[in-house]
């Protein structure tokens, strides 16, 4: 069913230019549902050419012709900038590495995409995420997509009540595979479409030429966890725990020919910290010490519960001891060791396939690399 122009929409959609959102917004004009579709612009073009807002618009008002329904636009670069981008450099810049995708589902998403709803006249908003919203008992609860590979509810951990009562995702009950063949059935513009990767303002080109623009990085050491030194870095901003890439370490006297894993950063010392062993000692940790915690249901379970986390996306959660201090952080303590937890990335809890809130990783127990001058060999 159709909407008519001028109606006042009960539903808009986020019309990315994206199969997902596509099919997401196709089921429900299906349904019959007064619809209106909205196109979000969260990065000012900036001349590279890697940022494929442009044409991400135009299939997405292609789909909204197709389907029949209300095309609006919206452009939130400034609110992303401010409440995003500059929280993203300030974390680069402290050696810590963000997650921009958490940040600008609560910032931008569900926040002023919701308010822009709002003002159309619609009661909720619909986006093509891949979790589930479930009422129980009055509260609402936010549940792991049923496609377990595609599964986003790590990045929408930061969402409350009001938001979640306010929230649909159609397609969150249904396997990719589905979401494509349905797309190609209704033949929808973007049935073929690759999947969008990384983040917008990155896009495609070289992630270290992109953020030396904003945080210009000096080489410095790399040593191994004992202060010796195997090579030289292009800038620590540049390197998180466990990467492997761009290390660049040439043929080490005495060492093994095996690859290089970061396990460490001394950012006001400007050294990089690496090791040979993939699952090295020093980037595992038992216990993970986090900033305060933000609860769906509005508040922690107890002030010590068993659950189960994940530290990373797409990570199989692991059972783990949760307790909640006084200030809101975490103590979160795993039965087995967890492979670089980063600062800066998110925890999140489960408790089967709910999701009960998380918090960003300040620090872990892992044992920390030999800082200082390198020793003389």
């Amino acid at each position: 069913m159709n909407t008519a122009v001028g109606t006042v929409p009960r539903t808009v959609v986020g019309v990315s230019g994206g199969v997902d959102s596509s099919v997401a917004a196709w089921l429900l004009a299906q349904s019959g549902e007064p619809l209106a579709g909205l196109f979000m612009q969260n990065w000012d073009d900036d001349g590279s050419g890697q940022c494929r807002a442009e044409d991400d618009r135009r299939d997405a008002v292609a789909v909204c012709g197709r389907l029949g329904i209300p095309f609006h636009f919206r452009d939130f670069s400034k609110e992303y900038w401010a409440g995003v981008f500059e929280h993203f450099l300030a974390e680069y810049a402290a050696g810590r590495t963000p997650n921009p995708d958490v940040l600008c589902n609560r910032e931008v998403k569900f926040k002023h995409f919701l308010d822009a709803a709002r003002e159309l006249g619609a009661e909720r908003i619909a986006t093509g995420h891949y979790a589930q919203v479930q009422r129980d008992g009055g509260r609402w609860r936010l549940l792991r997509g049923a496609d377990r590979d595609k599964d986003q509810s790590y990045f929408l951990h930061q969402l409350g009540q009001a938001q979640l009562a306010a929230t649909t995702f159609p397609i969150g009950h249904l396997p990719k595979a589905q979401v494509r063949r349905l797309a190609r059935d209704a033949g929808l513009p973007t049935h073929a479409k690759k999947d969008s990767t990384g983040i917008c303002f990155i896009g495609e080109r070289d992630f270290r030429s992109f953020l030396g623009q904003y945080l210009p990085a000096q080489p410095g050491d790399i040593r191994d966890p004992h202060g010796v030194k195997v090579g030289e870095h292009p800038g620590v901003f540049y390197f998180t725990l466990g990467q492997r890439e761009g290390l660049a370490i040439g043929g080490v006297r005495g060492r093994a020919a095996a690859p290089w894993y970061v396990v460490g950063k001394d950012v006001p010392g400007n050294v990089l910290y690496v090791d040979q062993d993939r699952d090295s000692p020093w980037l595992l940790s038992h216990t993970v010490h986090t900033e305060a915690a933000h609860w769906i249901d509005g508040g922690a379970p107890a002030a010590g519960f068993d659950c189960a986390a994940q530290v990373r996306y797409r990570q199989h959660e692991e059972p783990c001891r949760v307790q909640v201090n006084d200030d809101g952080s975490l103590q979160v303590r795993f039965t087995r060791p967890q492979r670089a937890a980063t600062p800066g990335q998110s925890l999140v809890l489960y408790d089967g396939p709910a999701c009960l809130g998380g918090a960003v990783i300040a620090a872990t127990d892992a044992p920390q690399p030999r800082q200082g001058p390198t020793p003389a060999r």
